[in-house]
């Protein structure tokens, strides 16, 4: 199957003011990578189906025969691996090394749900209890048919696999809309697909805007994976909820660095750097503040700004940062930096001036007030607000006050674990930087404004899934309790035993 294959749609349900096609951009320089077609709702709903169909073939394949071809599709992704980072590389204009290193995360999450789905959702025995001796107990998780994938642009190939690979390995079909800006990577993974899969259409694509997202959320799909913005999360949500359609959102994050008086500081500068300004900044569980020890602060500063101004963004192949790849996030940079300095914050590096037409250059911002729109907005730039603290207990009471609760980071030495505890995130690193979302079996996603449910490991997988429970009995129970024979002395001896298994230490010791 060719790209073209897994993208064509038929031409009906589109309104006369919409456009049949629109064009992949290069953000870097601005030319036309590839034109694509906006599918209607009648296209949708006819992959839908397609994907309906084909899951009856798929959930009823083994674990071992799902293996054997997930494992096939991650042979043609890892011998094409420069040319899948190629594709990443001029829809998004990361460095191209930096998609050689997304393309090889998702490859290693694609080979852990292979080869983890059997023991994660297989039939187990569960302990009926006592009262229940005479039943045995178990519970599997099932696919639930067909998921809707709506993936992002920043991580266009490792975020949606988070969500693709495992609800595959579950045994679900997929329909998968990536974003706008970044349709050709999409495009490629379902195509690389097709060639291991060739005769079911198992894992689809769906190109377009806003509506043809939409439209999926409304096409009868049995659950919903999104990630994206907190206030696209919404839209998402209340189009899903007319139809009752359940949703996992993996939305905006405004991650802190905290950074103690016994941390490795020079290490805690390299990684603030690189979670701020790596992508350009435009990694949700990226860094976006710090708070730092007064006793290491300014070792830190230091440090940071020595990296900092090393790093450079522009269109040479050799440059670290790529280009903002949408356009519209230029205006919040700008007006984050504007807003942090016009309420006395200072930039110590870039500033208003290191906002450009395509590339914005790293900005170190100190003295930000903990309202501003730096501090408490997801900025998705190269930016970095620094406070001092006087220790711990000030950094994580200042990191928790954000509506968002995605990632965080932590450099500490005896107390890293106990920091890492009291964050309000999904996740957290110590003394390393968004390592989590490298670690296959840990589970990945926020709470608050972050959104809800999980991709990854066994949580993630069980989110395609529902909990199938069986109660089967194994011999006749001594007390008949589901009769409506059941008599008075049956009573008395249930609430003999219920009184015997439960009656000691339920009341409060006065």
């Amino acid at each position: 199957m060719t790209l073209q294959d897994v993208s064509t749609p038929a031409k009906t349900g589109a309104p006369a003011d919409r456009p049949d096609t629109f064009d992949s951009l290069n953000p870097r320089t601005g030319d036309v990578v590839e034109t694509y077609p906006v599918m209607t709702e009648d296209d949708v709903r006819a992959a839908v189906a397609r994907a309906r169909d084909a899951a009856t073939w798929w959930s009823a394949l083994s674990y071992d025969e799902r293996k054997v071809r997930l494992n096939a599709w991650k042979g043609v992704i890892t011998r094409r691996i420069n040319q899948l980072a190629n594709v990443i590389h001029e829809e998004t204009g990361k460095p191209h090394g930096d998609a050689v290193l997304e393309a090889s995360l998702a490859i290693d999450h694609l080979g852990w749900a292979a080869s983890n789905a059997e023991k994660v959702t297989k039939r187990r025995r569960v302990p009926s209890g006592l009262v229940m001796m005479n039943q045995a107990a178990s519970v599997e998780y099932l696919p639930l048919g067909v998921i809707g994938v709506i993936g992002p642009w920043n991580y266009p190939c490792f975020t949606p696999m988070g969500s693709i690979v495992y609800a595959l390995a579950a045994g679900n079909t997929v329909v998968y809309k990536p974003s706008e800006y970044t349709p050709g990577v999409g495009a490629w993974l379902a195509a690389t697909f097709a060639e291991v899969v060739p005769d079911h259409p198992v894992f689809q694509v769906v190109t377009g805007l806003g509506d043809t997202g939409a439209a999926l959320c409304r096409a009868g799909v049995d659950k919903v994976a999104f990630t994206g913005s907190t206030a696209t999360g919404k839209r998402v949500m209340a189009a899903c909820a007319e139809t009752l359609t359940p949703v996992i959102i993996e939305a905006g994050g405004k991650d802190p660095i905290l950074v103690d008086a016994d941390a490795d500081v020079e290490a805690a500068a390299d990684a603030a750097l690189w979670g701020a300004c790596s992508n350009a900044g435009q990694t949700c569980v990226g860094v976006e503040r710090a708070y730092v020890h007064t006793t290491v602060n300014d070792e830190f500063m230091g440090h940071l700004l020595a990296n900092a101004s090393e790093i450079h963004g522009d269109d040479s192949a050799d440059s670290k940062i790529g280009p903002i790849t949408m356009p519209s996030q230029i205006d919040v940079i700008r007006a984050h930096i504007d807003d942090a300095i016009a309420r006395g914050g200072k930039a110590v590096l870039g500033g208003p001036s290191a906002v450009g037409e395509r590339f914005v250059q790293p900005t170190i911002l100190v003295d930000v007030p903990e309202d501003s729109l730096a501090v408490q907005d997801e900025t998705f730039g190269p930016t970095l607000t620094v406070a001092r603290v006087q220790d711990m207990d000030e950094a994580i009471r200042l990191a928790n006050n954000t509506r968002y609760g995605l990632g965080s980071t932590v450099f500490a030495g005896k107390n890293g674990m106990d920091i890492a505890s009291r964050l309000r995130s999904g996740m957290t690193s110590i003394n390393s930087v968004i390592t989590f979302a490298g670690v296959p079996s840990l589970p990945f996603g926020g709470v608050g404004d972050s959104g809800f449910g999980r991709i990854h490991g066994p949580d993630g997988m069980k989110e395609f899934t529902y909990a199938k429970a069986i109660a089967r009995q194994r011999f006749k129970p001594a007390l008949k309790l589901t009769t409506f024979g059941r008599t008075e002395k049956a009573d008395g001896q249930l609430t003999q035993l219920v009184t015997m298994l439960h009656g000691r230490g339920s009341t409060m010791e006065k």
